[in-house]
């Protein structure tokens, strides 16, 4: 259920580690909560026209929050409708703004990536696509845009009814890592194509970036086991090497580990992590901690100087405004 907007504001709790921390997090720097309302929040993403679009993948909506501050459901259900699933998140996942300002989102328990072709009234919706080879993913978790219009995302099994790897309704024996080719170009209501598998071999692959200048692919592997971030290089047809482990965050104290991340136009890492938000450098070295009150999923850049970094933790939406800008697609090229 839907609860009223609120706003709390402290001094930021944060662990510079490197002297590059305090460029990037002023030492006034204020985490703000913006809202409180759900349950788990997913996907913050800024609209061209200033609203915070983010999910509730347990309560299967979508919500939106004007800059002024108010909080409405834009759509619910955002995922499964018919009653059919019977898991813990029902809802769709990770959302991203193509270059024509529409939104494309991560379907989750749909287990499908789809784009509103338009964002109001009786919006078409084109479904991009919904299988390799023939079979259903897993449930599609985090996306991201590159400049030529090629949509890359994550297919972990969290949108599953069970969540393992071994679901009777799972269908692919891998957790991939895809690319969409002209994503942005095709026509509305065009049929799903099948995309470009890039990587097989991560246990769970879910938040995902580009380096501002393309080059580099990053995807965070949410695996408590495992909980790393991982640089790919990208050849010229956009396809990926061998990964390199850019930090784990094994033996870290606090609660939460690798999930959403997006980048900075200088190459940092933002992204979910034990106890906050962790800041990374493009070599893979722990710039810095923002300690977050709630279990951090992920984050998104916004503001009229694009320097304020949404985060989405557990029930609620914070922010902060940082000493750098975020990249966004068509922006700072």
């Amino acid at each position: 259920m839907i609860a009223s907007t609120t706003m709390h504001s402290q001094t930021a709790t944060v662990d510079r580690l490197t002297p590059a921390a305090a460029t990037i997090v002023p030492q006034d720097a204020r985490l703000e909560k913006i809202a409180t309302c759900c349950k788990w929040l997913e996907g913050p993403v800024v609209a061209p026209d200033g609203r915070l679009f983010v999910t509730d993948t347990d309560l299967n909506e979508l919500l939106t929050i004007s800059p002024s501050g108010e909080l409405k459901i834009f759509l619910k259900p955002s995922g499964v409708k018919d009653g059919s699933f019977h898991g813990k998140e029902p809802g769709t996942n990770g959302n991203a703004f193509d270059s024509s300002g529409r939104l494309t989102v991560a379907g989750h328990a749909l287990r499908q990536v789809f784009r509103y072709d338009k964002l109001e009234g009786s919006s078409s919706v084109t479904v991009l696509a919904d299988r390799y080879r023939g079979k259903r993913f897993n449930s599609p978790n985090d996306l991201v845009y590159a400049s030529d219009g090629s949509l890359f995302f994550t297919d972990p099994p969290y949108g599953l009814e069970t969540q393992k790897e071994d679901d009777p309704k799972k269908e692919l024996p891998f957790q991939g890592v895809y690319m969409i080719r002209g994503a942005a170009q095709r026509a509305a209501g065009s049929a799903p194509v099948e995309p470009v598998l890039l990587i097989r071999d991560m246990t769970r692959p879910n938040g995902i970036a580009l380096s501002p200048d393309e080059k580099y692919l990053y995807v965070a592997n949410s695996d408590p086991n495992n909980p790393v971030w991982m640089s790919y290089a990208r050849a010229k047809d956009g396809t990926v090497g061998t990964g390199k482990m850019l930090l784990s965050a094994k033996g870290a104290q606090g609660v939460g580990g690798p999930d959403g991340i997006k980048v900075d136009v200088k190459g940092n890492i933002y992204g979910s992590g034990p106890g906050g938000v962790w800041i990374i450098s493009p070599e893979g070295q722990h710039i810095a901690t923002i300690h977050v009150p709630e279990r951090v999923s992920n984050c998104g850049w916004g503001g009229a100087d694009n320097q304020t970094l949404y985060i989405t933790a557990s029930s609620s939406v914070y922010r902060i405004h940082l000493g750098v800008p975020g990249f966004k697609l068509g922006r700072h090229r």
